[in-house]
């Protein structure tokens, strides 16, 4: 009897960039489940998570993936990759060097690179851009773009603020709105803006808070956010991780959206 489909075959395949972190007394590499599940649900795809370990894997790894999402992390990038000296830790040291160069790689060979958070500020680095340190806490002309430290896991996330989408651009029309209400937790954002990234999304204070390009037929789009954060409840959430599965099938993220039931 011949063999059946493989079912791996039957959906593109994300690769969704994992951390180090401390499990007991040893080293793990780890991804929250809300990435996966939230990618997997709404972008109808299968899910590969990427140790942050052997970044001479990256070119390999790439050729084997449909897309690739840069997830959010506790860890900041070490500020020497993007010409600073000034930067709180923790770091990420194995992170760093896998996710910018499946960043890169992917760039390279065409296919769609999707980021949030920490993923937002991995792509602007890999393109040129730099990063500030200095805006959780708000002040000097700047909200808050982090909730106070006493604040529950669960308050942190209910913290955020209003954003405005760039007339014309990916964000704008998918949501068919000038305004969107966001989440905030990040103490790091956008300095310089990388090379060839389309500004999306801003904050009151002027930080981008999004970004898009197709660079060489990489279609990039990345946030500042978190849209995987209770994604069940959030319709303009899940239109992220669609807008992710339409690239991964080698769909326009341009295109129109329709609304699933």
């Amino acid at each position: 009897m011949p063999p059946g489909p493989d079912i791996m075959t039957e959906k593109p395949v994300i690769g969704i960039m994992a951390c180090n972190r401390t499990v007991g007394v040893e080293n793990a590499h780890a991804v929250m489940e809300r990435y996966v599940r939230a990618a997997m649900v709404f972008g109808d795809c299968h899910a590969l998570l990427i140790p942050p370990t052997g970044a001479e894997v990256s070119r390999t790894l790439s050729s084997r993936l449909d897309g690739l999402m840069l997830t959010g992390s506790p860890s900041n990038l070490q500020p020497h990759l993007y010409g600073s000296d000034s930067c709180a830790g923790p770091f990420d040291t194995g992170r760093d060097s896998v996710s910018l160069a499946m960043i890169e790689c992917m760039i390279t060979i065409g296919k769609p690179v999707f980021g949030i958070c920490r993923g937002f500020q991995e792509i602007n680095v890999v393109l040129g851009g730099t990063l500030r340190t200095d805006v959780g806490r708000g002040g000097n002309g700047m909200i808050a773009h982090h909730a106070p430290d006493e604040a529950s896991f669960d308050a942190m996330f209910d913290h955020g603020h209003d954003v405005s989408l760039t007339p014309g651009g990916v964000l704008h029309g998918v949501y068919g709105a000038d305004r969107m209400w966001v989440n905030s937790v990040h103490y790091q954002g956008i300095g310089r803006l990388g090379d060839g990234l389309v500004v999306e999304a801003i904050a009151p204070d002027g930080l981008v808070e999004a970004v898009s390009a197709n660079i060489g037929g990489c279609q990039l789009l990345a946030v500042q956010w978190h849209p995987e954060w209770q994604v069940e409840r959030h319709p303009q959430s899940q239109q992220f991780f669609r807008l992710m599965g339409r690239a991964l099938r080698g769909q326009s993220i341009l295109a129109p959206v329709a609304e699933h039931a």
